[in-house]
């Protein structure tokens, strides 16, 4: 079943002429075995519908890349991909929980507890393939950092090189894949296993705050006067097949 947007007409955001949206995304159950290798193109994810990062959050900037992301499941993994159509691509921070965000990076905000949708994991993942992951139960008030040794359990593959800098002002495609495994989120908060009918609030994101085009794209559209991914009111519906 094709991935699809519901939409809900709200208010539109002084800075930007689009509509607010409450968006869905179907996530399939994975068919197969699958490689960790930044492949958008390969076979598994060929039937798999992706969602677009539209809306900005701030000022526009210059140049505005194109984002797109796609998820699957099974009852151990989430799995998840994005492929960025971008420009002033940099990678520069090479430690775990480092300032990924300043770079080149893509962001999957998820509230695995159907319970409290407002508590979330927050896993982002620079072109480099660094990530930083917290688990939020208030935003910059009362959160957890992960230690390095779980976040490497999340298996993540990266088209651009570890270190990428200075930073490339042309047009360049880069990919992100992970697969992040449910039994390590359940040690920090409660998880409720995807399965046929299961909803999770979540966001995907693209920025690069410390490039030369500094920019805060969003799936679901945030309405804030000022560029913050921390708000979990905001997310849009994750719906597992």
């Amino acid at each position: 079943m094709a991935a699809a947007m519901a939409l809900t007409m709200m208010t539109i955001q002084p800075n930007q002429e689009k509509t607010m949206q409450e968006n869905t995304y179907r996530v399939k159950p994975i068919p197969g075995p699958i490689t960790i290798d930044a492949d958008w193109d390969k076979a598994i994810w060929k039937e798999v519908e992706a969602v677009e990062l539209t809306h900005y959050m701030g000022e526009k900037p210059l140049f505005s890349p194109i984002t797109h992301a796609k998820l699957m499941y099974d009852s151990e993994y989430i799995y998840g991909i994005f492929r960025v159509q971008d420009r002033y691509v940099q990678s520069k921070v090479t430690e775990i929980n480092g300032p990924v965000s300043t770079d080149s990076c893509v962001e999957f905000f998820f509230s695995p507890d159907t319970d409290s949708p407002l508590t979330y994991f927050n896993l982002e993942i620079n072109a480099g393939g660094i990530p930083l992951l917290h688990y939020v139960k208030q935003p910059r008030s009362n959160y957890q950092v992960l230690e390095a040794e779980q976040i490497r359990k999340i298996e993540i593959a990266h088209s651009m090189p570890a270190v990428v800098d200075p930073e490339i002002v042309k047009d360049t495609v880069w990919t992100i894949e992970y697969k992040v495994p449910l039994a390590m989120l359940s040690e920090h908060g409660k998880v409720t296993t995807p399965a046929p009918g299961v909803k999770w609030k979540a966001n995907f994101y693209k920025t690069g705050s410390r490039t030369g085009n500094p920019h805060y794209f969003t799936w679901n559209v945030v309405d804030n006067p000022r560029p913050d991914f921390h708000l979990p009111q905001y997310f849009g519906t994750l719906i597992f097949e």
